[in-house]
């Protein structure tokens, strides 16, 4: 593994470390439904990176899709309406905004990793490098358990195989092989999966503004990354 690698990987390690931290401090102001949505306005964020910094043109429903979204934040943040739900929606749409720009910077730095389509390394490197810092940080404001029970640790051990080295090395593997927007937007499964089961699961119940919120976040995506046309195509309702 080069120098160059091991540099990038430990980068792209702070970047997550950043997304991590502020994302579980969303959860706790908004649930972890809502704070899954703000952290994937990265797919918009991505687009616009990559074109400014590796010369990836963005379609142009990208800029098109970027005051939807907009507007989806605001009806998220509980501005807009009453019973909001979460313990403070507004600096939780702010810190998720601080989420989705870290998670945005690592994947466009891990991509750089491995020019050669080896992610386990890189992604080791990163994972690391964010496990440190996130420990540094919560000794730092005193919010760091090293002997939080069994129960706990049994989840954090799946959570760290299940999501954090299959999915993340799998990711790391897709990649270098498709243009930014498009492997971002593939991770649009995963916020609405968890808006749906924080629903289910957690009892979380946000209001019907924000679910419009989401509905337009979900909307602006679709639109920045094509995928409303593909399906109205698949559909026989798009052009030929």
């Amino acid at each position: 593994m080069s120098r160059r690698t091991v540099l990038v990987s430990a980068l792209a390690g702070v970047f997550f470390a950043v997304d991590l931290t502020t994302f579980h401090a969303v959860v706790d102001l908004m649930g972890a439904g809502l704070a899954t949505m703000m952290g994937n306005l990265q797919v918009v964020l991505v687009a616009i990176a990559a074109w400014v910094f590796l010369g990836e043109r963005p379609r142009r429903q990208v800029f098109l899709a970027i005051p939807v979204m907009l507007a989806g934040v605001v009806l998220i943040s509980g501005i807009v309406g009453a019973d909001a739900y979460g313990a403070d929606p507004r600096a939780g749409a702010a810190i998720g905004a601080a989420t989705a720009i870290a998670y945005a910077g690592y994947l466009l730095v891990i991509r750089q990793a491995s020019p050669d389509h080896r992610p386990a390394g890189p992604v080791a490197i990163a994972t690391a490098v964010t496990g440190l810092l996130a420990a540094l940080f919560g000794a730092a404001v005193g919010t760091l358990d090293l002997t939080p029970g069994w129960l706990a640790l049994g989840y954090l051990l799946a959570y760290g195989v299940i999501s954090q080295s299959i999915g993340y090395v799998a990711i790391q593997a897709a990649l270098p092989r498709l243009p930014a927007a498009i492997s971002s937007a593939l991770l649009l499964v995963q916020p609405v999966a968890t808006l749906l089961l924080g629903v289910v699961l957690l009892g979380e119940d946000p209001s019907r503004e924000q679910f419009l919120g989401v509905v337009l976040v979900v909307g602006g995506i679709a639109l920045a990354t094509g995928a409303a046309g593909r399906l109205a195509a698949a559909a026989g309702l798009g052009g030929r």
